[in-house]
């Protein structure tokens, strides 16, 4: 199964993502990635708000490169952009007449960005870091996520670049804690990575 994967970050680009994709069901996939501010992509022609024809162009683009899914995950920034409601549209939409637009997909948004996941299970990052990391706020509700993951990594015996910080934790994070504590943005997205696998139940 080939698979795009389209993300903002380069803490997703770097291995984090994947890992977390592979635990979802993907553990046979080839995934192919590239970044959803890409100049040269354009937004799809039509109606609808922004990020809903950002959605619909990525799908095209992957149906152009014969991939057999795409996988989009966007931070949320700020919630009056409403990213979230106009990606789930995105997630729902299908048109019998434009094949790529019925092409599997699992979209989601990071809220408020991806580095919030990487705060969810404070064990996974004790294992990480080498030291004990209490557990941390809800990881949804915290403004600057990122500079509390280099908070965290500068305070740790084990040195490693941020990247390669939330790429073991994806590798170790307990998936339940995960998306329990970060249901509006965690939980959905992974609910679609699963069904686009044919899994249901992922360790």
């Amino acid at each position: 199964m080939r698979v795009l994967v389209v993300s903002e970050g380069e803490h997703e680009q770097g291995g984090a993502l994947e890992n977390l994709l592979r635990r979802l069901g993907g553990q046979e996939a080839m995934f192919v990635f590239d970044w959803v501010r890409r100049d040269d992509i354009h937004a799809h022609h039509g109606k609808g708000p922004g990020y809903i024809k950002r959605a619909l162009r990525w799908l095209k683009e992957a149906k152009r490169r014969e991939m057999d899914a795409l996988v989009l995950l966007v931070d949320q920034d700020k919630p009056e952009y409403r990213r979230s409601e106009q990606v789930r549209q995105a997630q729902e939409y299908r048109n019998p007449k434009v094949s790529a637009f019925n092409l599997p997909r699992a979209m989601g948004v990071a809220i408020r960005t991806f580095d919030a996941w990487i705060l969810a299970d404070e064990k996974a990052l004790t294992d990480v870091l080498g030291y004990a990391v209490a557990r941390q706020s809800n990881p949804e509700t915290i403004g600057t996520p990122k500079k509390v993951c280099e908070k965290l990594l500068d305070r740790g015996k084990n040195q490693m670049a941020q990247r390669e910080m939330y790429a073991e934790i994806a590798l170790r994070v307990n998936l339940d804690v995960l998306t329990s504590r970060c249901p509006k943005g965690c939980k959905p997205f992974t609910e679609h990575v699963r069904r686009m696998f044919g899994q249901e139940e992922c360790s």
